[in-house]
C-alpha cells in the first residue's frame, strides 16, 4: 500500500509527519482508504426502507469494497508471517472456523509427550520431590497442570437426556420439495447434507442404564449449506405436557426423589405418578410410554419424531404446517421388559455398544424422513388442534410422505468432543423452515440455548468444532468466555462504513419468518381443543395388537406396585378409566383394587374425531426390510457338538451379516463330533441370554449331555424361549431344548413358528426359515403372563 501523494501524510503521536519508505506512509494511507470507504456511504440507504410494509420484504445491506484488503484489516502488521501469527496472507470474507473437525482431530503417533504448554516431560511416573523420600514441592508445574486438568475435565452433564451415543452420518434428499420449502438442503434430488445424531434416554443420569422404560431423544443436527438446523425429538411423537411453563415441574417429578436420591432413571416412583395423576394431558404419552415403544431393542429400530408442528415456508412465501418422522429401515422393534431390566445389569451400555459396533462393522443405521403436509385449513378441521404437543396427526388423515434417506456411517473420534459437547437447539433452523405457535415449542426455543450457556461455559458454545456450521459465520458478536474466533478488522457493529457495511444483512435471501398474523388479547390459558385429554390415548389402546395390549397393562402394573401411596394408585386408575375400560380393568386386577370412578373429564363435550383405529400405531406394522444385519446369534457349543452344522450355520449367518458368536462354558477350544476344533468366542457367564437375538442348539449327543449339566445353559435357553426369540434345534439338540422347557408346538397344538427342530436336513435348506424367525424379531404367540417355569 502506497500514500497518495495529495494526502496529508499526518502520522499518530509516536512518528514522524513523513518519512518516505516507512511503515509511516503505509498507515496514512491506510488512514486515507478508510476516509475513501466512509466517504462513499454519505447515509444509510435502507434506513427508510425498514418502516411499513416494504420492511417485509427487506433489502440486502449496504456495501462497499475497500480500494484495498488492509484498509478493513485490523492491522498493517498482518502480513508479517509467524509459525504462530500464520502464513502472512490474510483471506478476507473467509472463517476457518467453519471447515471440517480434520482441523481439530488430534493424534499422538510418534511424538513425545508435553505439558499443555508444550514442555517436553522427562518423566511421568513421579512427583518433584525433596529427596527420594522428600516432600513433594508446589515447584512441580508438571503435576499441578496435570491435576488441575483432571479436577476440572468433568462438565455439567444435562438436566435431561444425559444419556447418549451419536454418530456422524448424511441426509440425502430425494426429490426437490421447491414447492413446499425454500430450505437448501431439499432443494435437489440427491443432494447430501452432512449430519450428526445424538440419540438418548431423557430422565436418567449420565452413568444410568441404556434399557430403562423411558422415552428416548432422537436429535439431529444438519450442517447445511445455509447453516446448522437441529431437528430435536424423541422417538414418541408427542409429549407429557402442553405449554413449557410445566416442564420444570415434569422432570422435578420425574428425577430421583429430592430426600434421597432415588430412584434412578425410572419413573416408578410416587413424585412421578402423583404428578402425573393430576396432570390428565399426559395421559397420551402415557401410553406410548408404558407401550413397548419406552423399550427400544436398539437406536437402529427405534421411530424418531419432531414432535411439534412446524412450518415449511417457499420462495413465495407461502407456508404449510408439517410434522417430521424418522422411519428406521431395520424395522421398529423393542426389547420385552424382563429382558430389558437384565440387560441393564449384564451390559449397561447394550444400546451404545450396539450403535457403535453396527457402525464400526459397515452395518449403517439407515432411517427415511417421512413429512406429513398439510394446509391451515386443513388443521382447523381436524377434531384435535396441531399446536398441542400431546396430540398427533393420524397418518389416515395426512399421509407420511418419503423425502429423504439418513445414514449413520461414522462413529465419533471422541466421545466427550463429540457426542457430550455437541449442543442441539430447537431455536436453530434455516430458511424454508419456521415455528408454529406450539405454546411447549416456544419454551424449547428459550431453554436450549439457555442450558449450553452454563453447561459449555458461555455464549461460545457455536466454536466447539462439532457445534460450528459447515456454513461460513460472520457477525459482530464479540468475546465471552473461551471466544476462539479472531477477528479481523475494527468494526463490530452495523450499519458500519469503516468495513465497506461488511458483514452485511442479507435481505430476502436470508431467513425470514412467516407472515402468521396474530391477534387477541394477552391471556394465560389453552385453546378448548386442548382440553380433550382422552380421545387420541383411547385411539392409542385400539390400535394395539392383543400381545401390545397385555405390555401396557404389564408396564402400568410394574410402575404403580412401585407407588408408596395408595391414593395415587387410586386416582391413576381413575384416568385409566377414561382411556378404556378393558385397560382401567387389566389394571386394576394387577394391583388388586377396585376400579374406581372415572376422573372428571376437562371437557364434556369433547368432538368426534375422524378415527377409532390407527394401524401405522402398532409396531406390528413396521416390521422393516426383513433383513438380520446386526443381530446377535448364540450358537451353544462343548466337546462332541455337531460341528460341521455348527460351522455351517455360523458362516451362513455371516453371509446374512448376521453376528454369530459360539458360546460355550468356558473360554479355549472345543472339539466337534467330526474332530474339528472350534474356537469359543464368549462364555454363558460374559455374554447372558438376553445379549442375543436368537439361539442355535446344532447337536451332537455328547455336547448336549454336557451342556444339560451346566445350569447357566438351561437358563439361557428358557430365557431365550420366555423372551419369545427364535431358536434353531438341530438333531440331538431336542433334547437339551426339551429340557430347558421349550416346546416345538403352541398351547394350541399348531407349530411354534420361533422354534424350529430339523434332524438331518443340509443346513442350506434350514438356513432361510430360521432367517426368516429372526427377521420376525419375536414370536408372541408362545408369550404367557406370568410365564411358565
Amino acid at each position: 500500500m502506497k500514500a497518495a501523494d495529495d494526502v496529508d501524510n499526518r502520522s499518530t503521536v509516536g512518528g514522524p509527519s513523513r518519512q518516505e519508505g516507512t511503515p509511516a506512509n503505509e498507515f496514512t494511507a491506510k488512514l486515507a482508504g478508510t476516509q475513501e470507504l466512509a466517504a462513499a456511504m454519505p447515509y444509510n440507504l435502507n434506513k427508510a426502507l425498514e418502516h411499513g410494509e416494504i420492511a417485509s420484504c427487506p433489502e440486502k445491506g449496504q456495501t462497499i469494497e475497500p480500494s484495498d484488503p488492509a484498509i478493513a484489516g485490523s492491522t498493517l502488521t498482518e502480513t508479517i508471517a509467524s509459525e504462530k501469527a500464520g502464513a502472512g496472507d490474510p483471506r478476507p470474507g473467509f472463517n476457518p472456523g467453519n471447515e471440517s473437525l480434520d482441523r481439530v482431530r488430534v493424534d499422538s503417533s510418534e511424538r513425545i509427550l508435553t505439558t499443555n504448554q508444550g514442555v517436553p516431560v522427562s518423566d511421568n511416573q513421579n512427583s518433584l520431590k525433596a529427596g527420594y523420600r522428600g516432600p513433594a514441592l508446589l515447584e512441580d508445574f508438571i503435576l499441578r497442570e496435570k491435576l488441575t486438568h483432571f479436577d476440572h475435565e468433568r462438565i455439567p452433564e444435562r438436566v435431561v437426556h444425559a444419556r447418549g451415543s451419536a454418530a456422524h452420518g448424511y441426509f440425502e434428499c430425494y426429490e426437490p420439495l421447491s414447492k413446499y420449502t425454500r430450505a437448501s438442503l431439499f432443494a435437489e434430488g440427491g443432494k447430501r447434507t452432512p449430519v450428526f445424531v445424538r440419540f438418548s434416554t431423557v430422565f436418567g443420569e449420565r452413568g444410568s442404564a441404556d434399557t430403562v422404560r423411558d422415552a428416548r431423544g432422537f436429535a439431529v443436527k444438519f450442517y447445511t449449506d445455509e447453516g446448522n438446523w437441529d431437528l430435536v425429538g424423541n422417538n414418541i411423537p408427542v409429549f407429557f405436557i402442553q405449554d413449557a411453563m410445566k416442564f420444570p415441574d415434569l422432570v422435578h417429578a420425574a428425577k430421583p426423589e429430592p430426600h434421597f436420591a432415588m430412584p434412578q432413571a425410572s419413573t416408578a416412583h410416587d413424585t412421578f405418578w402423583d404428578f402425573i395423576s393430576l396432570m390428565p394431558e399426559s395421559m397420551h404419552m402415557l401410553m406410548w410410554a408404558m407401550s413397548d415403544r419406552g423399550i427400544p431393542r436398539s437406536y437402529r429400530m427405534m421411530q424418531g419424531f419432531g414432535v411439534h408442528t412446524f412450518r415449511l415456508v417457499a420462495e413465495d412465501g407461502k407456508s404449510q404446517f408439517v410434522k417430521f418422522h424418522w422411519r428406521p429401515l431395520a424395522g421398529t422393534h423393542s426389547l420385552d421388559w424382563d429382558e430389558a431390566v437384565k440387560l441393564a445389569g449384564a451390559d449397561p451400555d447394550f444400546h451404545r455398544r450396539d450403535l457403535w459396533e453396527a457402525i464400526e462393522c459397515g452395518v449403517y443405521p439407515e432411517y427415511e424422513l417421512g413429512m406429513q403436509i398439510f394446509s391451515e385449513a386443513q388443521a382447523e378441521a381436524f377434531s384435535f388442534d396441531v399446536l398441542d404437543a400431546t396430540k398427533i396427526v393420524p397418518e389416515e388423515l395426512v399421509a407420511v410422505q418419503p423425502v429423504g434417506k439418513m445414514v449413520l456411517n461414522r462413529n465419533p473420534d471422541n466421545f466427550f468432543a463429540e457426542t457430550e459437547q455437541v449442543a442441539f437447539c430447537a431455536a436453530h433452523i434455516v430458511p424454508g423452515l419456521d415455528f408454529s405457535s406450539d405454546p411447549l415449542l416456544a419454551g424449547r426455543i428459550h431453554s436450549y440455548v439457555d442450558t449450553q450457556l452454563s453447561r459449555l461455559g458461555g455464549p461460545n458454545f457455536h466454536e466447539i468444532p462439532i457445534n460450528s456450521p459447515v456454513a461460513q459465520t460472520h457477525n459482530n458478536q464479540r468475546d465471552g468466555m473461551h471466544r476462539q474466533a479472531i477477528n479481523r478488522g475494527r468494526v463490530a457493529y452495523e450499519p458500519n462504513s469503516l468495513g465497506g457495511g461488511c458483514p452485511f444483512q442479507a435481505g430476502a435471501a436470508g431467513f425470514t419468518s412467516f407472515r402468521e398474523p396474530v391477534g387477541g388479547d394477552k391471556v394465560r390459558g389453552k385453546a378448548e381443543r386442548f382440553a380433550d385429554h382422552y380421545t387420541q390415548a383411547t385411539l392409542f389402546w385400539n390400535s394395539q395388537t392383543p400381545v401390545e395390549k397385555a405390555h401396557i397393562v404389564r408396564a402400568f402394573r410394574f410402575e404403580l406396585t412401585r407407588v408408596q401411596t395408595p391414593a395415587i394408585r387410586e386416582r391413576m386408575l381413575a384416568l385409566l378409566v377414561n382411556v378404556a375400560n378393558d385397560l382401567a380393568e387389566g389394571v386394576a386386577a394387577g394391583l388388586g383394587m377396585p376400579l374406581p370412578p372415572a376422573q372428571p373429564r376437562a371437557t364434556q363435550n369433547p368432538a368426534v374425531p375422524e378415527i377409532d383405529v390407527s394401524p401405522a400405531l402398532s409396531l406390528f406394522a413396521r416390521p422393516g426390510n426383513g433383513g438380520i444385519r446386526a443381530r446377535r446369534i448364540a450358537i451353544l457349543v462343548a466337546d462332541g457338538v455337531e460341528g460341521v452344522a455348527a460351522r455351517a450355520v455360523s458362516a451362513g449367518l455371516a453371509r446374512e451379516e448376521a453376528v454369530s458368536r459360539f458360546v460355550g462354558v468356558r473360554l479355549g477350544r472345543v472339539q466337534g463330533a467330526d474332530g474339528g476344533n472350534i474356537e469359543v468366542d464368549v462364555t454363558f457367564e460374559a455374554m447372558p441370554s438376553v445379549l442375543f437375538d436368537a439361539v442355535v442348539i446344532p447337536g451332537g449327543e455328547q455336547a448336549m449331555t454336557t451342556l444339560g449339566n451346566v445350569g447357566p445353559v438351561v437358563e439361557f435357553i428358557r430365557e431365550q424361549y420366555r423372551h419369545c426369540k427364535p431358536i434353531l434345534v438341530l438333531g440331538a439338540g431336542k433334547s437339551l431344548a426339551e429340557s430347558a422347557g421349550v416346546k416345538l408346538t403352541l398351547s394350541s397344538g399348531e407349530p411354534d413358528p420361533g422354534v424350529l427342530h430339523f434332524q438331518g436336513e443340509n443346513v442350506d435348506v434350514v438356513l432361510p426359515q430360521f432367517v426368516e424367525a429372526i427377521a420376525a424379531h419375536r414370536h408372541f404367540e408362545r408369550e404367557l403372563d406370568p410365564p411358565r417355569v
